[in-house]
């Protein structure tokens, strides 16, 4: 019993990541019925901008853990988000009408933001500073450390923050009008650029939040690090109802999770297999996913 609740909550940090960025994912289908297939690499950016921001405070002796984390998170987090909107201006608005070029469009910024980061930074795993450690409290044999505690309230904090805004304010209303009808909206007065483009800037910074805690959680990085979680992400969004946003919370939560157990009783060769196998599942069985697609209120 001890095994599968310790899984439980390594699965739980693990789901959200996988919940932060298959978020981005989500809205963006939502919006304009595309997967953006280098959300997974603006997560990998995410984390290499964060690296950077702390190498930097390092060299201005800013020490303080929370302190240099917060900082390397919104440092981390604008950038990201600037990087989401110029791809969304360069790469895909041109193309909004073309699906098949646009899709391509998707997997050429994809690479590029990967062969950028090779060029840039290494082509080897670069180690991310080791400022929180592993204690943390033991419950009923259970090892939970500080940084699993961050992760996963931090995280809740963000998906409610943006279920909060999605749903309560007048740009989550034009979030939501453009999901059912970009033609009627413009009629309607709504900026359907500029609102597009908020969609893109607010899925990158939750992408990148996950990136820096990424480094954090495993210590190191890599260019090729957003491939793989973002296939991932997309089979979270998937898995719950891509399209909706408490769907894309859910299935990365519970893909985090199927992940932990086969690790944990079987091998850690396994939780890939589990996450696609979970993928075809869904396709074949529930296309619209485990909340399914929301016909008048996609988001």
């Amino acid at each position: 019993m001890e095994i599968a609740l310790q899984q439980l909550v390594n699965g739980l940090t693990v789901g959200a990541f996988y919940a932060l960025i298959a978020l981005g994912y989500t809205m963006v289908y939502g919006i304009i019925r595309l997967i953006n297939f280098a959300h997974g690499d603006v997560y990998a950016v995410g984390a290499f901008f964060g690296l950077s921001t702390y190498g930097l405070l390092a060299l201005l002796h800013i020490d303080s853990p929370f302190l240099s984390t917060l900082l390397a998170l919104v440092v981390s987090m604008c950038c990201t988000g600037l990087l989401g909107m110029v791809l969304y201006r360069v790469a895909y608005r041109p193309l909004l009408h073309a699906r098949l070029s646009i899709l391509i469009s998707a997997i050429g910024a994809s690479l590029t933001l990967e062969y950028a980061l090779f060029l840039i930074y290494s082509p080897s795993f670069l180690v991310y500073p080791h400022l929180f450690g592993r204690e943390g409290p033991t419950l009923a044999g259970i090892q939970v450390s500080w940084l699993q505690v961050l992760i996963f309230v931090s995280s809740i904090v963000l998906m409610a923050g943006l279920y909060t805004v999605v749903h309560r304010t007048k740009v989550g209303m034009a979030m939501r009008a453009l999901a059912i009808n970009q033609d009627a909206a413009r009629l309607m007065g709504i900026n359907v650029n500029r609102v597009i483009s908020l969609t893109f800037f607010i899925g990158s910074t939750l992408a990148s939040f996950a990136g820096v805690l990424t480094g954090l959680y495993y210590s190191q990085i890599s260019f090729l690090m957003g491939f793989l979680i973002g296939l991932k992400a997309f089979t979270a969004a998937v898995l719950g109802g891509i399209g909706n946003i408490p769907g894309a919370v859910l299935g990365g939560f519970l893909l985090g999770v199927l992940e932990s157990l086969a690790a944990g009783y079987y091998s850690s060769r396994w939780k890939d297999v589990v996450a696609f196998a979970v993928l075809i599942f869904i396709l074949v069985v529930r296309p619209r996913g485990l909340l399914g697609e929301r016909v008048v209120e996609r988001m």
